[in-house]
């Protein structure tokens, strides 16, 4: 039989001080699959939710899975679909909601992790844009889409923009931009980017060519389309690995032009490079060490294991 040996009080307050060394603190952000936006005056893609912060540790032997959201599609003449979730082991984004179409028909946005823009269609009703932090989790992983605005003048005839994570969308209405809400800034992969803004909404002929086109929002948010001619001009894509809504589609005299698709989403964790590189990982993510920390990055799904 193997003999034990302690000093004194010190075997178990070591082991204890041991366990809580070995922990390692990772810090997150998750941005989901930013949404595609709908055609013909069509309200801007909601931005992919955008979460962010630290509390989940590790030890040796855990494994979490890693999963990077599509962004929303833009069928031809139609509604954008919703972006897709990212998951970081329990801490998941919901995708950005879909931007509704306009011109003949005019509809709501989706809700979503920041909701999609309301589409517009002249002489009608306002559409409302979709609600933003859907599912509700706290803080809050995005804002609304906002609502469109007919139109009866030139220029005025607008989709609503979709929401960002720091802001909402902006509204069609005449002396409203139809812009996509800002995004918001993170430093975790050593480098201040921005994330998860909102797409444009699309531009209406109404009684004379629209022809400024709502911007996307800061974070890969599209350009909306703009309303010249007799079919407008086609919506922006979000740009990919941002979680970024996509712009609205414009709408001309006489036709519609089409939407576009939403970002893709991101997943990036760090944590202090006085811990070890962790053991294995799938997905290929990108693997710095600076600034005193293990950054990854992943642009598609994975794994990583401690």
């Amino acid at each position: 039989m193997p003999t034990i040996i302690t000093r004194g009080a010190m075997s178990a307050q070591s082991f204890g001080l041991f366990a809580a060394d070995s922990a390692i603190e990772l810090e997150y952000l998750v941005v989901a699959g930013g949404a595609g936006s709908g055609s013909g005056a069509g309200g801007g893609g909601g931005a992919g939710g955008f979460r962010t912060g630290t509390g989940i540790v590790a030890v040796s032997g855990d494994s979490f899975t890693v999963t990077v959201g599509a962004g929303g599609s833009s069928p031809s003449a139609s509604a954008g679909s919703s972006g897709s979730n990212s998951v970081f082991g329990t801490i998941t984004s919901a995708g950005g909601g879909g931007g509704a179409k306009g011109f003949y028909t005019y509809l709501a946005g989706t809700a979503g992790g920041s909701g999609g823009g309301g589409g517009a269609r002249q002489g009608d009703t306002t559409a409302i844009g979709g609600a933003g932090n859907t599912p509700s989790v706290s803080p809050s992983q995005g804002n609304s889409g906002a609502s469109s605005f007919p139109g009866t003048t030139p220029g005025t005839g607008r989709g609503g923009g979709g929401g960002g994570a720091t802001a909402a969308g902006s509204t069609g209405a005449s002396g409203g931009t139809g812009n996509g809400g800002a995004g918001t800034t993170s430093s975790i992969s050593g480098s201040s980017l921005t994330y998860a803004g909102g797409g444009g909404g699309g531009g209406f002929r109404v009684a004379g060519a629209d022809t400024t086109a709502p911007s996307g929002g800061a974070g890969g948010g599209g350009n909306g389309g703009n309303g010249t001619g007799t079919v407008g001009t086609v919506g922006n894509p979000g740009t990919v690995n941002t979680g970024g809504g996509a712009g609205g589609g414009g709408a001309g005299s006489s036709a519609e032009s089409n939407g576009a698709a939403g970002g893709s989403g991101i997943v990036i964790i760090r944590y202090s490079d006085s811990k070890a590189a962790a053991s294995s990982t799938t997905g290929s993510p990108t693997i710095t060490v600076a600034g005193g920390y293990r950054v990854y990055k992943w642009t598609g799904s994975g794994s990583i294991t401690f």
